[in-house]
């Protein structure tokens, strides 16, 4: 069969909170919160109430031609929430639009066309994006006759002459970093580093740009990780648990560097015909206010405390930063995974011999407890 894999997957039929029902009436713990997506929980109640009530009102607008009343409300709240400055935004649908208008817009900001990412970095698989990752060369491989050789990419935690010899050319548009790295294995940066990198790019004339697609919101345990980490970029690019379990992502930065893209003559230079969809914004409005009332970055902090120093106590190293958590398995990931799932919890590798966790931060103290037990039962 085309692509059989040697154990087949789950079929989910139904989530709620931290829970995971299949086809077959098994329940998981999801301990990935669908690839980082349901920080706040699978389909919490204030989403779904704000999503049935919009579509009841306005199923879909026109984009940037005719934005509808929910989009600006959203971009109003964001403008909230991120970091002073970053005030102007463009929506999108994935994690890799939000790049891709990252990347435009220093393009466009800066009249330069060369960006420097990381190793172990992972922007999202969309060809305009693609040339940004170092995860897995084999993701860019078969399509390496269709990409730009723009991109170089540097050591995470380099030292700053490293850094330097790459930005002396004159010609980089664009730094981009993850404030932690994902799907590259959950590594936190040196300490100051992020801030040195900020600080070099703007001295060669780049823009310094985030993608906080799994960071952001509270998972690292403050509503942005870089600002914690002592920078505030240029660009920040945001997706993932944005929309609450729906479809939706915005690249925002400061209005100097926002008007690069000019006033409109017409037809938009970076637009999508579900841009700013109204039942994605109003999800999106809804987990904003969740995030708040709920204070779920403080959740985030204390409970990921715990964890760590639960999973160490049992002599499992951990990495990473709140609930962007690598946990070292000192055996094969892959096999650990599998077997964890026939136990009842949903895991993937971050490398391997060790575990990737961006749980959903209602995971209950019990639940975490049984999780622990099945992972003594599934390592040497």
């Amino acid at each position: 069969m085309l692509g059989a894999a040697k154990d087949d997957p789950i079929v989910w039929d139904e989530a709620l909170g931290a829970n995971v029902k299949d086809a077959d009436g098994n329940v998981f713990v999801d301990l990935v919160a669908g690839f980082g997506v349901a920080l706040i929980g699978h389909r919490h109640p204030r989403v779904v109430e704000a999503v049935v009530a919009q579509q009841h009102r306005l199923l879909h607008a026109m984009g940037d031609a005719s934005p509808d009343i929910t989009r600006i409300r959203l971009l109003e709240a964001l403008s909230e929430r991120t970091p002073e400055g970053l005030d102007v935004a463009l929506l999108g649908s994935s994690g890799s639009d939000a790049v891709d208008a990252a990347v435009k817009t220093a393009v466009l900001a800066t009249g330069r066309s060369r960006v420097i990412a990381f190793d172990r970095a992972y922007h999202g698989l969309a060809t305009g994006v693609l040339p940004l990752q170092a995860y897995k060369p084999a993701f860019t491989e078969p399509f390496a006759s269709l990409l730009a050789d723009r991109v170089s990419h540097v050591p995470w935690g380099c030292d700053r002459e490293v850094l330097r010899e790459v930005l002396a050319g004159g010609d980089v548009a664009l730094v981009l970093a993850e404030p932690v790295q994902g799907r590259g294995g959950m590594h936190a940066p040196p300490d100051g580093w992020l801030a040195m990198v900020a600080e070099e790019s703007r001295v060669a004339g780049a823009l310094f740009a985030l993608d906080e697609i799994q960071s952001g919101l509270g998972r690292t345990g403050e509503w942005w990780a870089g600002p914690a980490l002592g920078v505030v970029p240029d660009l920040l690019c945001v997706g993932k648990a944005l929309g609450g379990g729906f479809v939706l992502s915005a690249c925002l930065g400061t209005p100097e560097v926002m008007a690069a893209w000019g006033a409109s003559t017409g037809e938009a230079l970076h637009t999508q015909t579900f841009l700013g969809h109204p039942v994605g914004c109003a999800a999106a409005l809804a987990t904003l206010e969740v995030l708040k009332d709920e204070d779920i970055p403080g959740t985030v902090a204390r409970e990921s405390a715990w964890i760590r120093a639960e999973l160490e106590s049992r002599g499992y190293p951990t990495r990473g930063r709140g609930l962007m958590l690598g946990i070292e398995l000192g055996c094969d990931s892959l096999a650990a995974s599998r077997a964890l799932l026939q136990l009842g919890y949903i895991t993937l590798p971050a490398g391997p011999t060790s575990l990737g966790l961006t749980p959903p931060a209602v995971v209950t103290r019990p639940q975490w407890l049984g999780f622990f037990d099945a992972l003594d039962q599934v390592t040497p």
